[in-house]
Parts: C-alpha cells; structure tokens; sequence
C-alpha cells in the first residue's frame, strides 16, 4: 500500500499477472482521490417501475440520487421504488433533500426538539421532482437515523407505502464538544421526530446492555419471521392526516411487513455459500473476453444460463471438500445459481448487472415490484 499511494497526479507502474496470460501485463495508473458513491444503483425494473438503491448519506448523496432519477424518468418512470434496507444514515442534510423531492410544499418532513433546543422544522419547498408518482420505500432492522427521517416522512404524509421490516430506531440530535486538551464528548441535546410526532429513538428504558442487544431479541421474538410478535403500547398511537395508524418509540414500522425468506436455505447452501465468490471470480476470469461482448445484464444472463453453471459449481464445491448433496440442491439450487450469475455479472457490468440479477432471488423487492403493479 505504501508503494501504490502517492501525490495526486503522480504516475505509479504495476504489473499484474492475469490467468490465461504467461507474461505479466503492464500498467500505468494515475494516482488521484477514489470516489466512495453511497447510490448503489438505479435501473428500470420493468417498463414503468424504476428502482434506486442507497447504502448510506454522504455529502454527495442528493446530487447521486437526482442524476439517477432524472435518468429514469427519461427512460418513462412513473413508479419509484427507494432501497434503504442496510442504510444506517449517515449526513442528515441529503435525507431531507430526498424527502423534499417527494412531498408538496409546505408538508413536514421533520424536526427537532430537546429538554433546552426549541422546536426546529424541516419542510417540503413544493419544488420536488417526483410529487405525484406511485413510491414504494423498502427498510429493514438495520435501516436507522436518515434512513428512517425519509420513511418516517413519506409515511406520516400519506405519500407513498413503507415495505420491509421494523427499522433500528435511532433519531437522537448529539452535538459534539471539544476540551482543551484534545479530547472530547457528543452530549444528545435533541430527537428527531416524524410529521406526526412520533420519536424514532428506541428507547434506553432497560439499560445499555439491553439497547444494544435490541437485534438480537427481535430475532428470538421471531420478530424477523412475521410482524405478529410486535406489541406497541395506545400511548404510542399516533394517526397520519389519511387516517392511518402508525406508531413510535422504537423505530418505523412498515405497512406491508415482508419476513425474511428461508425457504431456500439448506445445510449445503451454508457449508457451500464460502465458495460462491470463488467460483463466480474464476469463471469470470475464465472467459473474461466472452462475457465482455454483453452491454446488459439481460444479455449476460442469457449467455450465462446456457453455461451449465451450477453443475460447475457443485464440482468445484466437491474438490474444496463440501460433499455433494441433491435434497439440499433441492432446496437452495435457484439461489446458489441466481447469485453465481450476480456476482459475474458485476465482475463484468458493476452493479449495473448485478442488482438486476439479484432481483430474483430478492423477496422483498419482488414484493414491492408486485404490489406497484397491483
């Protein structure tokens, strides 16, 4: 690492040895800053249904996710589907930018109050770009802070219908402290709260200990497998202008609550899963010049269904000791094949080719896809 990183501009020389190659292959790479994009992707789903992905809120989030949803709406978007499943926040400024674009002016997106800060507002400027269309926003229990300010917002205003499963439930204000000798604090002075009132913050009632193993006793609730174990005192009952009942104190919960999909996995896939990314890099690196003759993840696919690719795997599973295993085939073939064919496809296309891919096997994405339709 200390030989690759250099002054901006500066040349470093590589040389890399590539399989299928005897001779190692020169490179000159111009030292410069790596862009970090937090907008994974953005493509059509089908012919009116676009879909955005975000992993996280940095500076550069809004101006990521403008460009993508311009370009969408140019390919004749009308319904949005906004994945923030796994985004744990971030930057708070873009959120409510992305928010801004979905509502009508004046609507609340959300705001600020603490024991000593007064009141502080954030509302729609009625300039949005995507105001009226069908949107779908997809969370899950690790979706938190930014994440949940967005479904929070377009829940409370009636706008659009929260997919998933409950959100982690963190909305505190902290404002951090310098002390003189260098060390410093973040004292909380303020929550965020939703349209309606309700705090995102989960609460710290049991103890540190417990707030922390919050996850983990959802799990054992069999809170991930079906929304039924989820109990919200009537203190906690708040009404959006619709007439919907939603609730605080512990995250947002979803209108639609997909559980998350077992059904395909077996004691092969969980022996077998180490060696997916593997396979995946060695194929690729097999018929690198092949695969790249296909622009679209559809086209890749199609070539890659004729390559017998999970008898292939199955073989190179064996030789790395992971018994062969029809019953658990069976069971977890279709996902083992689907995210072989994903991870080619983003060796070749990025993420371009392998979210469309992965869509397959994404249940809660395939729920979302349905629900727009109907």
């Amino acid at each position: 690492m200390r030989m690759l990183k250099g002054p901006r501009g500066t040349v470093v020389r590589v040389k890399i040895l590539r399989k299928g190659n005897r001779e190692l292959l020169p490179f000159e790479i111009t030292r410069d800053k790596i862009p970090i994009h937090s907008v994974d992707v953005s493509y059509m789903v089908n012919a009116n249904t676009g879909y955005i992905r975000i992993n996280n809120f940095a500076v550069t989030t809004f101006d990521e996710f403008m460009k993508g949803l311009r370009e969408l709406k140019a390919d004749g978007m009308t319904r949005l589907i906004l994945d923030l499943r796994g985004n744990s926040g971030g930057v708070m400024d873009p959120a409510i930018q992305i928010a801004n674009q979905f509502l009508k002016s004046g609507q609340l997106i959300v705001y600020t109050q603490g024991r000593a800060q007064p009141r502080n507002e954030a509302r729609a400027s009625g300039k949005g770009e995507f105001e009226s269309g069908d949107l779908v926003i997809l969370i899950d229990e690790w979706s938190a802070s930014a994440s949940e300010i967005i479904a929070g917002a377009i829940q409370d205003n009636d706008r659009g219908t929260i997919i998933g499963r409950r959100s982690f439930g963190k909305g505190m204000v902290q404002e951090p402290i310098q002390f003189a000798d260098g060390s410093g604090m973040r004292l909380t002075i303020a929550r965020y709260y939703t349209p309606t009132g309700r705090s995102i913050q989960k609460p710290y009632n049991n103890g540190f200990d417990e707030y922390f193993d919050d996850l983990n006793m959802r799990a054992e609730r069999g809170e991930l497998g079906g929304s039924d174990s989820i109990q919200f005192p009537d203190s906690l009952k708040f009404t959006t202008p619709g007439g919907r009942v939603v609730y605080g104190g512990g995250g947002i919960m979803p209108d639609r609550f997909v559980p998350v999909d077992t059904s395909g996995i077996s004691p092969y896939f969980l022996r077998a899963r180490p060696f997916i990314y593997q396979f995946a890099l060695k194929f690729t690196e097999s018929q690198r010049e092949a695969l790249r003759k296909f622009p679209t993840a559809s086209e890749l696919e199609r070539y890659l269904d004729r390559q017998g690719l999970l008898g292939q795997f199955v073989d190179f599973a064996s030789s790395s000791g992971v018994r062969r295993d029809p019953e658990g085939l069976s069971t977890s073939g279709k996902i083992i094949h689907t995210q072989i064919k994903a991870y080619i496809a983003r060796n070749i296309l990025d993420n371009k080719g392998f979210y469309p891919v992965w869509e397959q096997i994404d249940t809660t994405l395939r729920y979302a896809i349905d629900f727009l339709k109907d």
